[in-house]
């Protein structure tokens, strides 16, 4: 079988010091400009940000890791993974309590560095030239960017899956590679899927994808028997952080906890099913999330908002219609779901679920993941959230559908290079068929949860332009050979 590495050799200007050093200065310098500016353009520090600030306070200044609630009262929780609260612990510990910047220019620097391992990766799976597309493609991506700066799990998800795919590559790679070195990169794979799984709950599935490549990648020269040890000890030694998480949490709530709850509930609050369940039979886009499903608790809902019409309409026949303005309305009258309240939209749930079953199962499952991988990715712009509606705002509408076509650009590109069948490319592949499946159970889309795919999307772009652009002798050289 022939390799990629050994197909299209780079030409003699690639092993010019200067020449790539040029290249990757450039990339590097327009990342860090990029993110410069979309930090103090598009500052994030609001909503789920305030959330792990919040939590990473009460550990620096009470040891605890906890809510402060709006009366003062501090209270234990569990509603987020430890691993980014203590990033922030320790970034306030530091730089100062609430020094959300100093964060940023952390973030962004790490992010750069975690460029650089994804593009070394390509270089060892491919050749130079594909590395530098990986890296011009990850600096300066606008999609990943723009959470750099944003005190969210993103950018350090980014940072561990990139982290992941190096390390990796490096365990597995020539048999010339010391001991000591190849446990050192099995360390750092551990680390990394350990890390991105205390980040999110989502981030277990990194270790899932990837865990099989130490078996089936392996040297050849290398005995199954052998690969099994090392591969169970990375198993063991990546699950324990959350055994300390899970013994903390029956340890203080007396339930049994690995992750996080699907709802962000403490133990003893509702998480209202009824309410999701009703939302799942007809939520399709972010609009619907914005507007509807972030509201309740503790904000109004206009009737007017839920969508009257198909794809996903809110009701089947003037009945439910009517139905639904009662609940809407009890529910406006004290903003909070009761048992009762909860109780009826549940039954509504499921009665347009039986009503309409193809349509809440599969079709609105696969319009949300749509709408989650295709939607111009702007909702951390200064873009109004309806930016179809050209009537109201044309040159925003114009540059959304300009994002959504960038965005769709990086697909092609990173879809594209599974054709090529690059090292790992199987693994890639079920990472991003375990996300997507994931995606599927979900009540109300949000695009940043498809961010995990841009790490492979930039690494199989990369190596899509480069067998569409790679270097091919005039036909005089070839008739002189």
């Amino acid at each position: 079988m022939v390799r990629l590495a050994d197909i299209d050799k780079p030409q003699t200007s690639l092993n010019s010091v200067s020449w790539l050093a040029a290249r990757v200065a450039g990339a590097l310098i327009g990342g860090l400009i990029l993110r410069l500016w979309m930090m103090h353009a598009f500052p994030q520090v609001g909503g789920d940000a305030l959330i792990y600030g919040n939590i990473a306070k009460n550990i620096v200044f009470h040891g605890q890791f906890a809510l402060t609630d709006g009366s003062g009262v501090i209270h234990s929780t569990l509603i987020r993974l430890p691993g980014y609260p203590l990033f922030l612990a320790a970034c306030f510990a530091i730089f100062g309590a609430d020094h959300y910047n100093a964060v940023a220019y952390l973030q962004i620097a790490l992010e750069l560095g975690a460029c650089l391992l994804l593009a070394d990766f390509v270089r060892h799976i491919t050749c130079t030239r594909a590395a530098l597309n990986t890296l011009w493609l990850a600096a300066m991506c606008p999609f990943t960017a723009v959470y750099s700066s944003a005190p969210l799990t993103e950018s350090l998800t980014f940072d561990m899956i990139c982290l992941a795919l190096w390390s990796l590559q490096r365990y597995l790679g020539p048999p010339s590679l010391t001991r000591n070195s190849r446990w050192t990169s099995l360390a750092l794979l551990t680390f990394a899927i350990s890390v991105a799984a205390t980040l999110r709950p989502d981030g277990a599935l990194l270790a899932i994808a990837l865990w099989p490549a130490l078996l089936f990648t392996r040297n050849p020269a290398i005995s199954f028997r052998s690969a099994i040890r090392p591969a169970l000890l990375y198993a063991v030694v990546s699950v324990l952080p959350f055994a300390a998480w899970t013994a903390r949490n029956w340890s203080t709530f007396h339930v049994f906890e690995p992750l996080a709850p699907r709802y962000a509930n403490d133990p003893g609050e509702d998480p209202h099913l009824g309410w999701q369940h009703w939302v799942k039979t007809w939520c399709l886009d972010f609009t619907c999330t914005s507007e509807i499903y972030w509201n309740a608790p503790d904000g109004a809902i206009a009737t007017d908002d839920l969508p009257h019409s198909a794809p996903n309409p809110a009701f089947d026949s003037p009945q439910q219609q009517a139905e639904t303005a009662d609940l809407i309305a009890e529910y406006n009258r004290t903003q909070q779901i009761s048992q009762d309240l909860d109780a009826r939209f549940e039954a509504l749930a499921q009665q347009r679920a039986a009503t309409h079953p193809f349509r809440t199962h599969l079709l609105l499952p696969l319009g949300r993941l749509a709408d989650m991988t295709l939607r111009p990715r702007v909702e951390n712009l200064t873009i109004d959230l309806r930016w179809w509606e050209y009537w109201n705002h044309r040159p925003e509408t114009r540059f959304s559908w300009t994002y959504a076509g960038v965005n769709l650009l990086f697909l092609f590109l990173g879809l594209a290079g599974f054709f090529f069948r690059p090292q790992y490319w199987p693994y890639m592949a079920a990472y991003l068929v375990l996300r997507c499946l994931l995606l599927l159970t979900i009540e109300a889309p949000e695009t940043r949860y498809t961010l995990e795919f841009f790490p492979f999307l930039f690494v199989l772009g990369g190596i899509t332009l480069w067998r569409i652009f790679r270097y091919r002798p005039h036909r005089s050289s070839q008739h002189s050979n």
